[in-house]
């Protein structure tokens, strides 16, 4: 079974960067501490738009990327991110080579 790759693109509302980093944080640690499957899951700001997000993941295979998304720390972070965000997520789905 082959890795598989996420790249989720995400749009902060002004002014929330903060609350948006603490609760994303907190999903991290979450995804690190809990799946096993998960083999980087990690967020950085972009530079030329300080409201854009990627969050880069790496699974081990479609198993746990389907772990990940039903989890319950997921989940919970769901409450805590959407007043954070402008726009819908833009997912991008990857295949290992």
């Amino acid at each position: 079974m082959a890795a598989v790759g996420v790249v989720a693109t995400l749009t902060v509302a002004e002014g929330k960067n903060a609350d948006f980093e603490a609760a994303f944080s907190e999903l991290t640690a979450a995804v690190r501490e809990n799946e096993p499957g998960n083999e980087f899951y990690s967020v950085f700001q972009c530079k030329d738009n300080p409201q854009q997000y990627k969050v880069l993941e790496r699974y081990a295979d479609q198993a746990a990327l389907d772990a990940h998304g039903k989890s319950d720390h997921f989940r919970a972070s769901g409450p805590k991110l959407a007043p954070c965000m402008a726009a819908a997520p833009v997912i991008e789905y990857l295949d290992g080579i």
